[in-house]
């Protein structure tokens, strides 16, 4: 197995690890060749000690977990929260509860330490990677409701991260509510379809802010105001999806994050909106939730890595 200088124990078989970097948890997957999970863990964040801090706990994470299938590493993929510059491998901007983060060298150093080469994406790029692994569909939108609204794109089979890096970021598309939005604008779709969101419109319905997973709940029993909630937010994500399918020619959205998981509350509205709102096109848009669950980032970060270093993994 791959140590912390680089070397290799003669005789064991190779694998990738993918690892998912948000700001409480790190998890990781060790994936054989031939796509086979070999195992996964995860380990706590500690997002407030420091870049250094948390690239090492990710290599301590992954070193345990190649013990553990007793596979020699060669090649690591990283799935990160926050603006990543994917050439450079590090981090261009990540919110509050990272400390020493923006600028950190994560993939140099992780390489260094796993004597490995090391590939990074945003996290929702990966997210949409390991979604859309093993398709036929060659256009992709990908939507992660999470805390925010994060999004992705892959077009003609290549993920596409546009001159700036930002392709695909749906989030912050506005015109769905007169509401103001985490990063100061106006009526982004993230008003209405984050799981911050569906809290704090509950709570303007009710006078009771809560968790969306609280919200779901009350919203199954039968809560009108919760039912409306949802309504409202898989209406948006809906007429997100459709206004990106009718400009780039996109016949599929796959949706994920924590949000996704009430995916049951999400679809009448979906539904409901592609009915009286479809892509011009003609053609159907499909709009369905993920189902590679807490693995996707990881699976996808795998992915990129692949990409990227054919002449290393092959």
């Amino acid at each position: 197995m791959a140590s912390d200088n680089g070397t290799t124990v003669p005789g064991t078989p190779f694998a990738d690890v993918g690892i998912d970097i948000g700001g409480t948890k790190i998890a990781a997957i060790v994936v054989a060749a031939d796509g086979t999970i070999l195992t996964r863990g995860s380990t706590p964040a500690p997002a407030r000690e420091g870049g250094r801090a948390m690239t090492e706990a990710a290599a301590a994470l992954a070193t345990a977990l190649l013990t553990e299938s007793g596979t020699t590493l060669r090649a690591a993929g990283v799935g990160a929260a926050g603006v990543v510059d994917h050439e450079n491998g590090t981090i261009r901007a990540a919110s509050e509860m990272f400390v020493d983060w923006v600028g950190f060298p994560v993939a140099e150093e992780l390489g260094r330490i796993l004597g490995a080469p090391v590939r990074m994406e945003n996290d929702v790029n990966a997210f949409l990677l390991g979604e859309a692994a093993g398709r036929s569909d060659a256009d992709v939108l990908g939507v992660m409701l999470g805390t925010g609204v994060g999004g992705a794109l892959i077009v003609d089979g290549e993920l596409r991260h546009g001159p700036h890096g930002a392709a695909g970021e749906i989030g912050h598309t506005p015109g769905y509510s007169d509401l103001r939005c985490t990063c100061g604008q106006t009526g982004h779709l993230e008003t209405l379809a984050s799981g911050t969101s569906i809290g704090l419109r509950y709570g303007e319905r009710t006078g009771n802010s809560l968790d969306a997973r609280v919200v779901a709940s009350r919203a199954r029993a039968g809560d009108a105001d919760a039912l409306a909630v949802y309504a409202d937010a898989g209406r948006a994500l809906a007429l997100a999806c459709a206004s990106a399918a009718t400009l780039l020619d996109v016949p599929l959205a796959i949706v994920g994050g924590g949000v996704s998981r009430s995916w049951d509350l999400l679809a009448p509205a979906v539904e409901a909106a592609l009915r009286t709102d479809a892509p011009i096109t003609g053609i159907p848009l499909r709009i369905v939730p993920a189902e590679r669950g807490g693995d996707a980032v990881a699976l996808g970060a795998i992915e990129a890595a692949r990409r990227a270093l054919p002449e290393l993994v092959h």
